[in-house]
């Protein structure tokens, strides 16, 4: 029987397709396996991707822990035997033994030679955030998958808000884009391998943010002077989500100096505060965790299924 390795839970594509290109670069037998179709429940969502290493590893996941390993078994196989294998779990699944507890079923592909030239260019797509999109060889012809950039995070702030949302929003695996006026603030977050960090001179000095329409834009200042410029910036590059922490009097009154340097009724409409789900909060890892869900729960879709044929 052939050995199997670990399952690292990476799940978005970028860094899926990121470790496929390492592996095949470097010489190593690996198999990139995709989900192409789902009936009910899952786990994951289509076009969820991952890869299997030659040693057996995983990097990626399709569903809680039910399936993978077999998965794993049949990519190695895969990688063995050099065919593209199909597999379906769940109803209508040859595969009696192994159930999926969510119920439905789970159709995927495994190749062991994607073509070199199409990842690089979904990934470099993905990492100069544009969306890309893939194409699979599905039983009944290709299907085709777009993939949205990892959703970033522009948290700017200051103080234990601003060091605990970064904490969280990088075990959530935003891509993410830190700014605050405090050196020391920054310095504790560098082990979070920020992708941009910036230093604010003044609460009116214009700072280069990475804003796109795959970002939300989170300010976490207790000291309000802070945040006009950036708010005025960010409402004009039209993130998913603005919001900024403080209660509802010191939102009526940011939103009317808004207003008064210029922005429209519908620009200021897209700064939400007060932040988070839960209201009232005093703590700043619950606060953290309140502002990351209202977050979460209006992120762009990170993959659609475009078509078939």
């Amino acid at each position: 029987m052939l050995a199997e390795g670990r399952i690292l839970y990476a799940e978005h594509a970028q860094d899926i397709l990121a470790t496929t290109l390492d592996l095949m670069r470097s010489g190593e037998p690996c198999a990139l396996v995709t989900s192409l179709n789902i009936e009910g429940g899952a786990a994951r969502q289509l076009g969820s991707l991952a890869v299997i290493t030659a040693t057996g590893d995983m990097i990626g996941y399709l569903s809680n822990g039910c399936i993978d390993r077999d998965i794993i078994h049949h990519g190695m196989a895969a990688i063995d035997n050099g065919q593209v294998k199909h597999l379906r779990y769940g109803a209508g699944s040859p595969y009696l033994d192994l159930k999926l507890p969510c119920g439905g079923a789970l159709e995927l592909v495994i190749d062991p030679a994607p073509d070199l030239t199409v990842l690089e260019a979904a990934l470099a797509r993905l990492l100069n955030r544009q969306k890309t999109a893939l194409s699979f060889a599905g039983l009944d012809g290709p299907v085709h998958i777009e993939y949205a950039p990892k959703p970033a995070l522009i948290l700017v702030g200051r103080g234990a808000i601003f060091r605990t949302t970064a904490q969280l929003a990088a075990h959530m695996d935003f891509e993410l884009h830190l700014a605050s006026p405090d050196l020391e603030d920054l310095a504790s977050s560098k082990v979070l391998n920020p992708t941009t960090q910036k230093s604010m001179t003044t609460p009116t000095a214009a700072i280069d943010l990475s804003i796109d329409a795959y970002s939300a834009v989170l300010l976490v200042f207790h000291d309000h002077e802070w945040e006009q410029a950036v708010l005025m910036q960010a409402a004009h590059q039209h993130p998913f989500f603005i919001g900024a922490l403080g209660s509802r009097r010191t939102h009526a009154m940011r939103v009317e100096r808004l207003k008064q340097a210029g922005l429209s009724e519908a620009q200021c409409a897209q700064v939400h505060g007060p932040i988070g789900l839960v209201p009232s909060l005093r703590n700043a890892s619950l606060i953290a965790v309140s502002a990351l869900a209202e977050i979460t729960a209006i992120l762009p879709p990170s993959q659609v299924r475009l078509s078939s044929s």
